[in-house]
This record gives C-alpha cells, structure tokens and sequence, in this order.
C-alpha cells in the first residue's frame, strides 16, 4: 500500500536496514542508526539502478513522489534519470553566446507554443546528447564536421531516430543565432544526407474488423479499475492522442451538449479542438462519472485525485489484456478510427479534422477550424454503431458519408 504521512512518522528504526515502499520503485530507507533516505530502483537498457531522492523529513512525501513521477517521465522517454541529473546539477554560468546559452533562450521563447511534453523532449533531448560536447562552444565557431561527430555519437548508440531530431532542434538553434546576431549562418544545412534516413515507425495498431471485434470484446472484459476500464471502452470511441485523453478534464465535458472541448494549450498543434461524442460514449462517461466527477480530472491517478492517469495506463492495460506493443497501443486507435473510416469512404478532410491534425495550408486551416462540426457528429456517432455492431458479431453495414 502507498506510503502515509503518520506511518513515516512513527516508523522506527531496527537491526538492519529497513524499505518502506511507496510503489513505482520509491521506498525510504531507515538504517539502524536512525537516518531516512529516499530511494527509487529502475531499470535501464536492462541494468536495476537506484536514485538518491533525498531524506526525510527534509524532503516530504509528495516531493518524494513528484521526483518518482519525473524519473518516470524521462524513462518513457528513453532518457536514463541518473545521468540526466549528472548533466544539468551544479552547471557553470555559461557565456551569453555559447551554444547552450543560445539554444536556452531559444527554447525558453517558444516553448509556449509547444505543449509541455513536447517543450521537455526538446531541451531534454539536448541535454543528454548536446550541450554535453558543444554546449561550452561559442555558437558562430562551431563547423558541421564538429555538428556531425556529435550526431554520429548519437547514432552510435543506435538512436537514428534521435540523431535526426537532435539535427533538426540544432538547426533551429543556429538559425535563431543567426537571427539575432551571433552566428553568420547555419552549418546544420551542410550535413543534409550526412545521416543515413530514420525508418518511420508508426504506432501498432489493429485495422482488421475481425480483430477489432476481438480487441473490442477484450476491453469490455477488463477487470481493473473503474476509471481504467472507462479509459480503455473511451479510446476507440474518441480516438484523440493518448496525453489529450489521460488529462481529460469534468470542466471541459458537456454532457448535455455531446461535447468534449479540449483547450488549445492541450492540444499538440495548440488548437482548440471540439470532439464530439457518440451516445456511446456519453454512456461511459455517465457511468464513470459518480466516482471522478466531483474531481478535476475525468481520469485521475491511482494515488493522487489532484493529478491525471499515468501515461503508461492504458498501455499498461492493453498488455495486462494480451496485447502487446507491437499489436496494439493506446495511440493505435487513431490509426485504426483513420483506417477503417477512410474505407467507408468519409471524406478524408472530416477525418483528419476530427483527427486534430495540422493544416499545412494556414488559411485553409483557419476556415475548417470551424466547419465539418455537423459532418463530425454524423460520422463519431456512425463509428460508435459500427464498433457496437463489430462488437456483437452481426452483420455489419457501416453507414456510410453519404447515407
């Protein structure tokens, strides 16, 4: 069971070092001589590892969870929590045109544009695999054969994938330099074809009918918690990203309009975004709603109300369920909603507006943002039928755009 102020406080010390856990691998660690130490265990590219995370009652228990919750966070990114303290504790001041200097400011001015995660991955990414090695470099000196070794470090390790972003986030530092007068021009741009292409990984996903109606029948049969259970029957229903569902919000639910208005500032392209919900799932949320709806978050965490579900949850479940990551993941439901209504032949501008995604052309963009709402409503509540009908086994006809 997790941790409680008065059981810290009445704990006493033995003969031989004692852990109290708290879960998710935080315990405190009481030596015979009296002293308490937070610790959290984890495991790294296959390696048990332990992080100091302070001692009580200097650090409370919250503090405590909120760096489990961190290190957390950095795993599910790849990112090993130790030496991402290693990197960033105790750093010198760094000269105004240094590379890290320049590359923190420019994250600082448009982080407000990005959703937070999005931010994090970002300054994180350069962090561990930049600043490191060019950080300290005035930011108008540094070459492309210098760029480039540091992005073959990267690839090395085998993290193509991150090679190319960590290329992509540098270029946008060097032409901010360039921009406010510190560097003459981006040598980024000289290593295009340098690195060999990153193969594009999409997000496992069932697109098969038969197997959605197995997938289906699974979720139904999902024994744990109640707002999981929830999460999991909701995700096919609204398929909206896993980060947007997870910090859904009682606030931003109508539920007498069969609507759902997620904030821009949740959005990844930080648009307002409307979806609109099926009979079905205004059912669900009904049902969950007695037990989370005097709180904030539709779907809170398991050891704090104040905070949203992990986003390891529905994952989480869908592998307790059988499905692994290669099959099925809670960012799967997008491209099996994407698939499958594409074949039934809605028009491809209703789907990806319901989708969220972004419009490369802007004024395009700026008209739809307020179009297809009724095309989106016909078409929610005709996928929620279908999965019904994929669920029960009969015959299913989909309804189709222009039924």
């Amino acid at each position: 069971m997790p941790l409680t102020d008065t059981a810290l406080r009445n704990a006493k010390p033995g003969a031989k070092p004692r852990k109290l856990a708290d879960g998710g691998g935080l315990y405190l660690l009481i030596q015979p001589a009296g002293g308490r130490w937070w610790r959290l265990d984890y495991r790294f590219d296959g390696k048990r590892k332990t992080l100091s995370m302070g001692t009580y009652p200097d650090t409370p228990l919250t503090t405590a969870r909120q760096g489990r919750d961190d290190a957390r966070r950095l795993l599910a990114q790849g990112i090993d929590p130790g030496e991402h303290r290693k990197l960033t504790r105790n750093k010198a001041p760094q000269d105004a045109d240094s590379f890290e200097a320049v590359a923190r400011e420019w994250h600082a001015k448009f982080a407000p544009t990005w959703t937070d995660a999005h931010g994090a991955r970002i300054i994180t990414r350069l962090e561990l695999n930049v600043f490191p090695w060019l950080g300290a470099r005035p930011v108008g000196q540094i070459t492309a054969p210098e760029l480039l070794a540091v992005l073959r470090r990267i690839e090395a390790r085998g993290r193509l994938e991150t090679a190319h972003r960590a290329h992509q986030n540098c270029g946008a530092v060097f032409r901010y330099a360039v921009a406010t007068g510190r560097a003459e021009r981006d040598p980024s741009g000289d290593l295009r074809g340098a690195l060999p292409p990153a193969t594009k990984r999409h997000h496992a996903a069932i697109v098969e009918p038969k197997a959605i109606a197995e997938l289906l029948r699974a979720l139904d049969g999902y024994t744990g918690g109640l707002a999981t259970a929830c999460a999991l029957k909701l995700a096919p229903l609204v398929f909206v990203r896993p980060g947007e569902l997870r910090r859904a919000e009682w606030a931003e639910i109508d539920l007498d309009a069969a609507e759902w208005r997620i904030p821009a500032a949740k959005m990844k392209m930080r648009e307002a975004h409307v979806v609109p919900l099926s009979g079905q799932a205004l059912a669900i949320l009904r049902e969950l709603h007695p037990l989370t709806g005097q709180g904030r978050y539709v779907f809170p965490g398991a050891l704090s109300a104040d905070r949203p579900m992990s986003e390891n949850t529905v994952n989480a479940a869908l592998r307790r369920l059988g499905y692994e990551k290669e099959t099925m993941t809670g960012h799967g439901f997008r491209s099996m909603a994407s698939t499958i209504l594409h074949e039934q032949g809605w028009p491809s501008d209703i789907i990806e507006r319901q989708l969220a995604h972004a419009e490369r052309n802007k004024i395009k963009g700026a008209y739809n943002r307020a179009q297809h709402l009724p095309e989106r409503r016909k078409m929610m509540q005709a996928w929620a039928d279908y999965l019904d009908a994929l669920r029960i086994g009969g015959n299913v006809v989909p309804l189709r755009a222009g039924a």
